[in-house]
């Protein structure tokens, strides 16, 4: 299924996208809940006129993890870094806020304090069911669905922090700095091993890479982040930016009016309006 939250004027619903149409999901709570209570889907007519998409869903928690190495090579060598040796047998993470997440064609707000803002083309796994210490053999099985997530940097401000050694911090946090959708599609119907991800800006192509090009995979985030954690469903797994996925790498920044289009192969495509830099 591809689900989907949705405003016809009444506020939030659970809805099913069928190919252009959007119907209702004939459940009464938000999406974590439908997750909670196993997607209890109950097709309905379809929603006329076509009501607004919101982000798929008010994730529990935010955990962006690096699985790209072709990103880290163009990413770092932009921030005057170097790989460290540890990326590649430790699945590290930083954790976001979901109060910042929006939704698909909302205008992404530029704030007052950076010059840099840059796009982060990234799948999203959700988690399905309450696991703690789970495998990686069977972290798979723990998986709701994916989703799309352009997680935003101001680049600048990102320079000025990382050698302080604390993570993101004002670098990644603001009002509508991540951005989630357009839906969830469910794991049975997704394979993640080798989708095609592409970033369009204003139309034009400004990266492309495959699922299949992550040195760590979403089983071996999970496994890694239930360590002695219980994971709910809900949360959020970032695969981290896609190579190719950020205009750090390329040198090429985005400008007020930008429409960014972030397109993973199976899921469907991410748009969003730069919004004019907040005075």
């Amino acid at each position: 299924m591809k689900l989907v939250t949705y405003d016809a004027g009444a506020g939030p619903r659970v809805g099913l996208l069928r190919g252009e149409t959007i119907r209702d999901a004939g459940f009464d709570g938000d999406m974590v809940a439908l997750i909670e209570a196993a997607a209890p889907v109950q097709e309905g007519e379809e929603v006329m006129p076509r009501p607004r998409l919101l982000a798929p869903l008010r994730p529990r928690s935010l955990r962006d993890f690096l699985a790209f190495e072709g990103h880290l090579q163009g990413a770092y060598r932009g921030l005057g870094r170097e790989i460290p040796s540890e990326w590649y047998e430790v699945p590290a993470y930083y954790k976001g806020m979901p109060d910042t997440v929006i939704g698909p064609d909302d205008e992404v707000p530029w704030p007052s304090y950076t010059d840099q803002l840059d796009h982060e083309l990234e799948l999203a796994a959700v988690i399905g069911r309450r696991v703690r210490d789970v495998r990686a053999e069977d972290a798979a099985g723990c998986i709701f669905g994916y989703t799309i997530w352009n997680d935003l940097s101001a680049r600048d401000v990102q320079r000025r922090e990382a050698p302080i050694g604390l993570g993101p911090g004002k670098a990644k946090d603001w009002d509508g700095s991540n951005v989630l959708g357009p839906c969830l599609v469910t794991a049975d119907e997704f394979d993640a091993s080798a989708a095609r991800m592409t970033v369009r800006v204003n139309g034009a192509v400004w990266g492309e890479s495959s699922t299949a090009a992550m040195h760590h995979s979403f089983a071996d985030m999970i496994a890694y982040a239930s360590q002695a954690q219980t994971l709910h469903p809900g949360e959020v797994i970032g695969s981290g930016t896609a190579a190719g996925g950020s205009g750090l790498e390329l040198d090429r920044w985005l400008q007020p009016g930008d429409l960014v289009e972030l397109e993973v192969e199976g899921v469907g495509v991410l748009r969003n309006t730069i919004g004019a830099k907040e005075m």
